[in-house]
């Protein structure tokens, strides 16, 4: 025998145990894509209004300053990227009273 193979002879009989194991695995995963309609239960996550609250908190005050950052080196004031900090702040904050207005978004068209 190889160092890589097995150690199992492959002639020998599967054990019944292992069978009925893989059976009832399968039987399992046929009943939860039944319960779950055949969804990524992790998909629903992304699609709360938590995750997209925590999205918008973090990306735009980190992204309008990135903006600021780049305007500013550009045109030769390098501390524009804290004014629009504070405008990316104003941005999420508006947005995160528009999400808590409207509600969580039903179906696959609310993303």
């Amino acid at each position: 025998m190889a160092e890589n193979e097995p150690q199992e002879d492959p002639e020998l009989p599967r054990d019944a145990r292992l069978e009925t194991l893989d059976e009832r695995l399968d039987q399992a995963r046929q009943a939860e894509a039944r319960r779950t309609g055949g969804a990524n239960p992790t998909a629903a996550y992304y699609k709360s209004p938590a995750y997209r609250v925590l999205s918008v908190l973090v990306a735009y005050p980190l992204g309008s300053a990135l903006i600021g950052y780049a305007i500013g080196r550009f045109i030769g004031k390098p501390a524009l990227w804290v004014a629009t900090l504070f405008v990316g702040f104003g941005l999420a904050i508006w947005e995160v009273y528009k999400i808590s207005v409207t509600g969580p978004k039903q179906g696959p068209e609310g993303l």
